[in-house]
């Protein structure tokens, strides 16, 4: 089966379903999408997220605060740890830095990493860490405050392979988006060539960068079968053995009981 590692459902435009999230779930999971991780951007919107997939026995959900957004309720390390102890929560994020969407003095950035790294710590769950532009304050970031004690993944990875090696020495995963589908992404498809088997996983990031051949569209979780397809060919496997894998890390990192069972 796929997942999709990070997908934001309350946010997909459902007019395309007749406007039903039901007949959204079930068209994904015609498409062969077993499981999907729907991930929060803000503390206003998150009971509607919650409240949205709390009978899907397939979704799990994240709490954290986007980095890009200063005009946000922002959270405390001890409110996010509160909130993840729900049976759905698997991860603290999205969170991270972005240098590429902000300007001016970013302190209040880094200083809302810091506080989601201390969460994570805190309920001892995984981070979902976002970055853009931001590669060497990120990194630095993550070792000042210890993230590889609860490890995460680098969602929607976009940098290099320096970075990349230097997130998987920390216990990161790494994630690929649709992004690996476009024709300006040849380094990147470098970098997933490279990765470790064993910390390897694709999103779609919906409803944002579908990939080819939907680009420019609305993304759908069931698109994160171009991705599959995609790194499978890059890596010389087959699609089945791609979504072996990255099923497998998934679990591992964000289910890791239901992983043993």
């Amino acid at each position: 089966m796929l997942v999709d590692s990070h997908c934001h459902l309350d946010r997909l435009d459902l007019a395309p379903f007749e406007n039903s999230f039901e007949k959204l779930l079930t068209a994904t999971r015609e498409a062969g999408v077993g499981h999907m991780l729907c991930v929060s951007i803000d503390l206003e919107s998150y009971p509607a997220m919650l409240a949205l997939v709390e009978g899907e026995p397939d979704i799990s959900i994240s709490v954290g605060v986007h980095p890009n957004d200063r005009d946000r309720q922002e959270p405390t390390p001890e409110q996010l740890a509160a909130l993840a102890q729900h049976e759905k929560n698997v991860a603290i994020g999205e969170t991270g830095l972005d240098y590429f969407r902000s300007e001016g003095d970013l302190d209040w950035q880094r200083e809302r990493f810091r506080r989601h790294i201390a969460a994570a710590k805190l309920c001892e769950k995984p981070l979902i860490i976002h970055t853009r532009a931001a590669k060497a304050d990120t990194i630095r970031i993550m070792r000042e405050e210890g993230a590889e004690s609860v490890g995460g993944v680098m969602h929607c990875f976009t940098e290099d392979w320096e970075m990349a090696k230097q997130a998987l020495d920390l216990g990161f995963y790494i994630s690929f988006s649709g992004i690996i589908t476009f024709n300006s992404a040849a380094d990147l498809r470098e970098v997933a060539k490279k990765m470790p088997q064993d910390r390897l996983l694709i999103e779609t990031d919906a409803p944002y960068l579908a990939p080819i051949p939907h680009r420019g569209k609305p993304n759908i979780p069931a698109y994160v079968e171009q991705v599959a397809e995609k790194i499978a060919a890059l890596r010389n496997i087959t699609r089945s053995e791609i979504e072996v894998i990255t099923k497998d890390n998934f679990f591992r990192l964000f289910l890791p009981k239901k992983s043993a069972n």
